[in-house]
């Protein structure tokens, strides 16, 4: 029975790919892959030879055909991306998707994924959260803005470094200065940081140091403002 295999990568740290991931990628007939030089370099390193082909956002509508009627033909087939787990912000959804659709078995393994270390690391409530990923460039932003301004839940977001700064900005004018957040960068490398604070002091800090590298920034949803209870004595005034 043919299988597509979801096999997540390391998000910056060699050491975390797993064993499983390592013997799935070596056994099956072809690897998808965002860019094949990157994950040429990822094989290299764990002495895989499995043939690659390239999957990605520009190419993916045209490929998921041909793709499934290898599968149907009995290949065996795993799909990764340049970091982390496929599918989160990355290809893999639409192949996902018809797969199911045609009754083609599909496995994702656990892995490397960067929102969930930074979210932990946040120190933020993790109990229930939002994952928001990229937000819209232009079309829609403001609007997915005066939405998230209202969500009670933690809330994920991917920023790209360049934008960092002028996301800050925007988090300044629609959560207001004291809602707390945390950027992290560069999780799981050497120079891993996460800046803790309110919207107001993580904008001055990247203002001045300019951030480089993966980003992920984890929001506090908006804080639930219990209404105060009338006491008896002002009831009673109001009987009056």
């Amino acid at each position: 029975m043919s299988k597509l295999y979801i096999v997540p990568t390391p998000i910056g740290n060699l050491e975390d790919m797993t064993f499983r991931a390592i013997r799935i990628l070596k056994e099956v007939d072809l690897i998808l892959a965002e860019d094949t030089r990157t994950s040429g370099k990822l094989l290299k390193h764990f002495e895989i030879g499995t043939h690659m082909h390239s999957h990605h956002m520009h190419n993916e509508h045209k490929t998921v055909e041909n793709l499934i009627a290898r599968l149907q033909a009995g290949e065996n087939i795993a799909l990764i991306s340049d970091a982390g787990t496929p599918a989160i912000s990355d290809p893999g959804f639409l192949l996902t998707r018809a797969c199911v659709e045609n009754g083609i078995t599909v496995e994702c393994l656990p892995g490397a994924t960067a929102f969930v270390p930074a979210l932990v690391n946040s120190g933020l409530p993790n109990d229930k959260f939002v994952f928001e990923g990229f937000l819209p460039e232009k079309k829609g932003r403001q609007t997915r803005y005066l939405e998230l301004a209202e969500e009670a839940r933690t809330m994920i977001l991917y920023v790209s470094p360049h934008k960092l700064v002028k996301t800050l900005v925007e988090f300044v004018t629609y959560f207001g200065e004291d809602r707390q957040i945390c950027v992290s960068r560069e999780l799981s490398k050497l120079h891993e940081e996460n800046v803790r604070g309110t919207t107001r002091e993580v904008l001055t800090h990247f203002e001045k140091t300019a951030p480089r590298g993966e980003i992920v920034v984890v929001v506090a949803g908006k804080p639930f403002v219990k209404e105060a209870k009338k006491s008896k004595f002002s009831k009673e005034e109001n009987k009056e």
